[in-house]
């Protein structure tokens, strides 16, 4: 995997944990949209090769 892709990946990553911030900071947060989000931020985490 090279270096850009893992950049990317990393950009990916952060913007999803701000989301997933983002979402928590609601008055009413949506569990359906945390979990996808968590569940995408995992996925990029083992893309870049985390466990």
């Amino acid at each position: 995997m090279n270096a850009s892709h893992i950049t990317a990946l990393k950009t990916k990553h952060a913007t999803l944990d701000e989301a997933i911030a983002e979402e928590m900071r609601k008055a009413a947060p949506d569990d359906a949209t945390i979990r996808t989000l968590k569940k995408q931020k995992l996925q990029l985490k083992q893309e870049m090769g985390g466990s």
